[in-house]
């Protein structure tokens, strides 16, 4: 796979807000499906096709134990999106500075 499209495919795992609120539940610890299924008010296919996605991202990793199948969280990916973020904390810091500045230039 192409490194833009591995870096497209994180951007759009994390773009749902269902599954955002599955990663929260795992960065405290792994879980099994129906634990995670238990927090939401989805079907049960519903979760397991955000965990595909999540899954194919290479942002969860999945280990069966017996019949049950557990999620934990790779942080790894989610590391390149802290970094693309980070990029842009100085732009966004002097921006808000010269707005500030011209705000209180006509004060």
């Amino acid at each position: 796979m192409h490194r833009a499209q591995a870096n497209a495919d994180v951007y759009h795992a994390i773009a749902d807000p269902t599954r955002r609120a599955i990663l929260d539940k795992l960065r405290t610890a792994p879980a099994p499906v129906n634990a995670i299924l238990a927090d939401f008010p989805q079907s049960r296919p519903a979760i397991s096709r955000h965990l595909r996605i999540l899954r194919e991202a290479r942002i969860v990793a999945e280990q069966r134990m017996g019949r049950e199948r557990i999620y934990r969280i790779q942080p790894e990916k989610l590391h390149q999106v802290a970094i693309w973020i980070e990029s842009y904390r100085s732009f966004w810091q002097s921006s808000l500075e010269n707005l500030k500045n011209h705000l209180e230039a006509k004060t």
